[in-house]
């Protein structure tokens, strides 16, 4: 019997010495559900993640893996859960075939049906005609999507990856990107990143996640519209210029409705975006200010990130 939260996670906690690397942390996911772990490097993330497999010791919290309990029956919810980490963790003298069918062998597999599975995993993720090359021979790219296929052979349920668009190109990205979306339609996949436009595309759900804590969990259309109403007016200037135009839009509060800014771009919303061009032009202009560009463009996933923390991903 698979339960409607196929994984719970609540009030976990991990901390180095003083630091807590993961404070108090809380959320569940669905069945057939991409959940996103969004926040920058040192949120928390892979420390969390590492709880989630059983690699790690929880200092306190509780998992639970479809209704069982992590810490009393870890034996039997290790083979559902696939982790593909960050780093790649190939066996380079080997053929991608031979790893795959070997790993799958390991989590006890028949020869035939480790086999058969490696096959499928090397189509589906565009390494079919390298399946006889030696790891060490492939690209970056093609080494993170082997990466990837050795945390499925053993087909689990609960999937983990820990930023797998890293350094792929963007072809591989996108294969990447639909073959995530055909895992699940059958399992239960957390994604963890700090790519804001991946886990905008990718999650049904998204955690932001930053020093620790989980700060909100909500679909990335709603988190979005948490950062305001309606469009942005996007505007770059010469650095030069920077600081007095952040002196200069500062003094419009009628116009503008909210103010962002970071190393000469700012971010301007208004009730209309359209009606707030001209004026923004004319006052930058009355003091020699050069636009280098200036677009609408609509929210995103940093934009409810800066809102909710008050600083950029990557500060």
């Amino acid at each position: 019997m698979e339960h409607e939260n196929f994984l719970s996670v609540e009030g976990l906690s991990k901390t180095y010495g003083e630091l807590p690397a993961v404070d108090n942390v809380s959320f569940s996911v669905r069945k057939g559900e991409v959940f996103g772990l969004l926040g920058p490097n040192g949120a928390g993330k892979t420390t969390t993640i590492r709880m989630l497999c059983g690699l790690l010791k929880v200092d306190s919290g509780r998992i639970t893996v479809n209704g069982i309990s992590m810490s009393s029956g870890y034996e039997r919810v290790k083979g559902m859960i696939g982790l593909c980490p960050q780093e790649i963790v190939i066996w380079e003298l080997l053929t991608c075939l031979e790893q795959l069918k070997f790993a799958g062998m390991a989590y006890g597999l028949s020869s035939r049906a480790a086999g058969n599975k490696a096959e499928s995993l090397l189509q589906s993720l565009g390494l079919w005609e390298k399946r006889n090359k030696l790891a060490k021979t492939l690209s970056g790219g093609m080494q993170r999507r082997l990466n990837i296929a050795l945390a499925l052979v053993h087909d689990p349920k609960l999937i983990i990856l820990d930023e797998p668009q890293a350094g792929l190109d963007p072809q591989s990205r996108i294969l990447v990107r639909d073959f995530i979306r055909q895992l699940a339609q059958e399992k239960t996949v957390i994604l963890t990143t700090h790519d804001m436009d991946e886990a905008d595309r990718l999650s049904d759900r998204v955690a932001i996640m930053d020093h620790g804590k989980v700060l909100l969990i909500d679909t990335p259309e709603k988190l979005k519209a948490k950062s305001g109403e309606g469009e942005l007016l996007q505007i770059r200037v010469n650095g030069v210029s920077a600081d007095l135009a952040h002196q200069v839009l500062k003094s419009m509060p009628d116009e503008c409705t909210e103010r962002t800014y970071s190393d000469g771009l700012f971010l301007l919303g208004a009730g209309g975006v359209l009606e707030l061009i001209p004026k923004v032009n004319q006052r930058l202009q009355a003091f020699n200010i050069h636009i280098e560009d200036m677009t609408i463009r609509k929210r995103t996933l940093e934009d409810a990130f800066i809102a909710v923390t008050g600083r950029g991903l990557r500060e």
